[in-house]
């Protein structure tokens, strides 16, 4: 049978994202799940020679006879492919327009290629040209945050979702290879990287976040990346939950809180979950309210249809000019008529916006680096920020992420919930933290007397008991959804949003009394 007779070959680089579990005692981790079906698999296991966890990309093995041929293809194709073509055409048709090629060029060279050697070495194709080359099954796999690799003869580093970072069996030892990949980064990110100008900072079209280096000048093992991929289907809070990242009574006051428009700040130190936690709050947005989000890089992914999302745009052709900033985007965003702004993370002059947005009534919602109370108010009163105690009084609530090892697993945790209560002109602080997490004994612990309920009592008139009733009740609804194993991002916000508008039908689902 001819190679043009050869049955089309099927490769699906979105699989079904598989469910894992949190295992506490990595020994006991041996799980293997597909990133580009039916070719490339991630297989996470505990190495008793290294004694630490591996993560390792399983891809068709080639023999030296298929490599020549893969070589030889690679090379006529790429002669014969526009790369800005293969960039914005959308899959499938590059798909089809890879396998004509394949067909074509291995009849003209008269190459004798069996099925099974033609399958893997059209997938090579699919990936290289499609995709990112080796790093490709990587980018694809849903529970990977960060791609880390560290310059030539060093592995890639994966950090997980549920395992953390994870040493993989991809080592480029080849420093020309390595540059190729990060030429291929660059180009992806619509930029440019080289000798005269190394250093590479920009967003793939999916939205992950690229960082790179060309240089043993600026790295000394070479070029090195670092890739903080975009995550389409966020954490939701019943995840959260699970992962013990904060109770439901902490969930529950969140909710709350947004409900009733008060000004919440996430802060933490760098990848400690501001974000996670940030998209999660988000779930509990009223369906009809409008959400203006302001972002560096995208990374939020709101479940709802009212939502402007805003990216920061860099100046181009070296144009300042041409530059739309967080300020500019902030600025704007008021004009936008938002019930709620929503900002990535506060680091510049556009906290003053943000909380002159605050004073005139827009709830705001954002994220810093910090990691207390007092460093963040530190950090906001002097510059480049420099905002007056009087601003800083519009902020009502601060969450404190942390990183956290508990049983000697790394993990997240939501360390206290803050209530700003009032800020003299000397920058004190006047604070009640109703809830808090005790590394101790790895349990959270809440009091009942609430400042924010209070203020929500004064401005909507609310009986503080029926909003501590409704803190209760909401509370059992969280926890009803986490017993019930509901957690998937669509079901969660079926249920808050039927929530909003028929509570009873809710409850009587849940068996909530």
């Amino acid at each position: 049978m001819g190679i043009e007779s050869y049955e089309k070959i099927k490769i699906d680089f979105h699989p079904k994202v598989a469910k894992l579990e949190r295992i506490e005692d990595k020994t006991k981790i041996n799980v293997r799940y597909s990133v580009i079906s039916p070719f490339a698999f991630v297989h996470i296991y505990w190495d008793e020679k290294i004694y630490e966890l591996v993560y390792d990309i399983e891809e068709p093995i080639l023999t030296e006879q298929e490599k020549i041929y893969r070589e030889q293809l690679t090379s006529a194709i790429r002669d014969l492919i526009n790369f800005e073509e293969v960039i914005e055409r959308n899959e499938e048709a590059l798909l089809e327009y890879i396998d004509k090629r394949l067909r074509i060029l291995a009849m003209e060279f008269g190459f004798d290629i069996p099925y099974e050697s033609y399958k893997k070495i059209y997938y090579y194709l699919c990936r290289d040209f499609i995709g990112i080359n080796e790093i490709e099954p990587i980018l694809k796999d849903y529970y990977v945050e960060d791609i880390e690799c560290n310059g030539v003869n060093s592995p890639v580093y994966v950090i997980h979702r549920l395992y953390r970072s994870i040493k993989t069996n991809i080592v480029f030892s080849n420093m020309e290879r390595l540059e190729s990949l990060v030429e291929k980064l660059a180009q992806r990110c619509s930029k440019h990287i080289s000798y005269a100008d190394p250093i590479l900072d920009g967003t793939l079209p999916d939205g992950s976040r690229v960082n790179a280096t060309y240089t043993t000048d600026i790295t000394s093992r070479g070029p090195t990346f670092t890739i903080r991929k975009f995550t389409k289907t966020p954490w939701t809070p019943i995840q959260l939950l699970s992962f013990r990242t904060l109770s439901p009574e902490m969930l529950a006051y969140l909710w709350l809180l947004v409900e009733y428009k008060m000004n919440v700040l996430i802060t933490g130190g760098t990848a400690s979950g501001k974000t996670t936690l940030l998209n999660a709050v988000a779930f509990f947005i009223k369906p009809e309210a409008r959400v203006v989000s302001i972002e560096d890089t995208r990374e939020l992914n709101l479940p709802r249809e009212n939502w402007l999302p805003s990216v920061v745009r860099s100046s181009t052709g070296g144009r300042r000019e041409n530059e739309i900033t967080l300020f500019t985007l902030l600025r704007n965003s008021f004009r936008q008529n938002p019930d709620y702004v929503i900002v990535g993370e506060v680091r510049g002059k556009e906290a003053f916006v943000l909380f002159q947005g605050m004073a005139s009534g827009h709830s705001s919602i954002s994220t810093m680096h910090s990691d207390s109370v007092d460093t963040l108010i530190k950090r906001l009163e002097t510059p480049p920020i420099e905002l007056s105690p009087t601003l800083l009084n519009m902020l009502d609530c601060v969450c404190i992420m942390t990183h956290a090892i508990v049983n000697n697993q790394e993990t997240r945790k939501l360390r206290e919930i803050v209530e700003i209560v009032s800020i003299s002109p000397d920058g004190t602080a006047i604070v009640n933290t109703p809830f808090s997490w005790n590394p101790g004994d790895d349990k959270f612990y809440f009091r009942k007397n609430s400042k924010m309920f209070e203020k929500i009592s004064r401005r909507y008139g609310i009986k503080i008991e029926d909003l501590e009733m409704e803190f209760r009740r909401r509370v059992q609804i969280l926890f009803q959804l986490y017993r019930k194993g509901i957690s998937g991002f669509e079901e969660v916000q079926e249920i808050v949003n039927k929530y909003y508008k028929r509570p009873a039908e809710v409850l009587k689902q849940l068996e909530i009394q």
